[in-house]
């Protein structure tokens, strides 16, 4: 690959150098939560702001963890994670929002992925589409055991991955109309739990690079619950959702040191 940056060491998107950020790495999508969660480690500091990727990085327990954010979808989300890799990070945890698909999911809910729906394009980039989107078994028993002892209403399965916000809110107005309605209607008849737009493209990507990720997902509402006339509250604060994740990093530097990883 060419470097871009004529050997400064610096990444050409995320703008940050070995040395810059942890190996533990919180993602938010949106810029504005990164000083928010960043609230919660020790001694932080801002370390670069460029295009979307805003980077944070502290420490807990006195480990040094960061916070980058990664925009919207798989595209920008993979380039963060190749960028950090590069750093030295190694284990990550997608923390944002979603929107409820199975009827049990509601707003304020926690959803903790254990695998991605590929219906985006970056991940067919990095495998096959045969290959699963899968997270780490270390990463999401972190964030699951957080989320209990937080107290926090959670649940643990499939999420789908899409690229067009717009085309899962309004798939009538769609020229493939025939084709999202169809396949929706085989997520839920298949569990799937809610729909979001980076975990299919970090949990492939984190394959092809050996490192470690998770995601947790703050509900804003479900539009399936809504479309039946059942209760749909719909919520945007997702500071629950900031502690489930500071929490399970903190699992997951405790579980670390315990196995020497």
């Amino acid at each position: 690959m060419s470097d871009y940056m004529n050997g400064t060491g610096i990444q050409y998107h995320l703008r940050i150098k070995k040395g810059d950020v942890g190996r533990y790495v919180i993602l938010p999508g949106d810029p504005k939560r990164v000083p928010l969660i960043a609230q919660h480690l020790t001694d932080a500091r801002p370390i670069a702001d460029s295009r979307e990727y805003v980077t944070y990085t502290g420490t807990i327990d006195g480990e040094p963890v960061s916070v980058v954010s990664t925009g919207i979808g798989g595209p920008s989300a993979s380039i963060a994670m190749e960028e950090l890799v590069a750093c030295g990070a190694d284990t990550f945890i997608r923390m944002g929002t979603c929107g409820g698909i199975d009827l049990s999911v509601m707003g304020s809910d926690i959803v903790i992925a254990t695998g991605a729906v590929r219906a985006e394009g970056t991940s067919r980039e990095y495998a096959p589409i045969e290959f699963p989107a899968v997270a780490n078994y270390d990463v999401i028993t972190a964030i699951r055991k957080a989320a209990i002892d937080l107290g926090m209403k959670y649940h643990l399965g499939i999420v789908q991955c899409k690229d067009s916000f717009y085309g899962q809110h309004s798939p009538d107005r769609m020229p493939v109309s025939y084709e999202l309605k169809q396949k929706w209607e085989a997520w839920k008849a298949l569990g799937v739990l809610a729909s979001e737009m980076e975990s299919a493209a970090l949990f492939t990507v984190a394959s092809a690079l050996k490192v470690r990720c998770g995601s947790e997902f703050f509900v804003v509402g479900n539009q399936e619950r809504e479309a039946l006339g059942m209760s749909n509250p719909k919520f945007h604060d997702t500071d629950t959702a900031i502690e489930v994740s500071v929490q399970a990093i903190r699992n997951l530097i405790e579980a670390d040191r315990k196995q020497k990883k």
